[in-house]
C-alpha cells in the first residue's frame, strides 16, 4: 500500500527528495487554493506526510510558500535558458507551462495576489519588463512606444500561455505561433506612425 505521496508506509526518503515531493505537493495546493486558504495540514495530506515531516523541512508556511516560487521560477528559467532570447521563448514558456501549470499558476496567478508576497511578484515583472525593453527598443524607436510594448509584450504572452492552460491546451503545435502573432500586434501598434 503506499501513502498519497506515492510512499510506502514506512520508507524514509532521503531528505532531498522528501523536499522535492513536499514542494511539488505544496505547488499544486497553492496553485488551486492559494497561499492564505492553504493551512500547513493541506499540504502534509497533498504530500501525503505528518505534519511534523513538513515542519523539518520548513518552519513556516511563508518559508514554504518562498521556496515553491523559487521552484517555479527555477523551472521557469530552466524552460527558457538564458539571454539573449529568441522568438523561441515562446515555444519554451509553452513547454515549460504545459510540464508545471501549477507552477505557472502559482508564479504569475497566486503570487500577486497575496499581499505578504506582491513586491516579490512585482519584481519578477519588473525583470521581464526590463529584458523585453532591451529587446523592443532597439526594434522600436521612439522610447515611450518602446516602453509601452515593454509592459505590454510580457502580459499578453503570460495571459495568453494561461488562458492555453485553462483551455485545455488547444492546437499545442501552433499555439506558440498564434501567441507570437498577438506579440507582432504589439510591435506594429508600437511602430505604427513608421507606417
Amino acid at each position: 500500500m503506499e501513502t498519497a505521496g506515492g510512499d510506502r508506509p514506512g520508507r524514509r526518503l532521503p531528505r532531498a527528495e522528501r523536499r522535492d515531493q513536499i514542494l511539488a505537493a505544496a505547488t499544486g495546493v497553492f496553485a488551486r487554493d492559494g497561499f492564505t486558504a492553504t493551512g500547513m495540514g493541506d499540504v502534509a495530506t497533498a504530500a501525503g506526510i505528518s505534519r511534523a515531516i513538513l515542519y523539518r523541512h520548513f518552519d513556516t508556511k511563508a518559508d514554504l510558500y518562498r521556496a515553491v516560487l523559487a521552484r517555479a521560477r527555477h523551472h521557469l528559467q530552466d524552460a527558457v535558458g538564458e539571454p539573449p532570447y529568441t522568438e523561441r521563448i515562446v515555444d519554451d514558456l509553452l513547454r515549460g507551462a504545459a510540464a508545471d501549470p501549477a507552477a505557472f499558476t502559482v508564479l504569475f496567478h497566486q503570487s500577486g495576489r497575496e499581499p505578504e508576497f506582491r513586491a516579490d511578484a512585482d519584481r519578477f515583472t519588473a525583470d521581464m519588463v526590463a529584458m523585453a525593453h532591451d529587446h523592443l527598443s532597439a526594434v522600436i524607436p521612439d522610447p515611450a512606444w518602446a516602453r509601452w510594448a515593454a509592459q505590454l509584450a510580457p502580459a499578453t504572452t503570460i495571459a495568453a500561455v494561461a488562458a492555453w492552460l485553462d483551455a485545455g491546451r488547444p492546437d499545442p503545435e501552433h499555439a506558440a505561433a498564434r501567441i507570437r502573432r498577438a506579440i507582432e500586434g504589439i510591435h506594429v501598434a508600437a511602430n505604427a506612425d513608421r507606417r
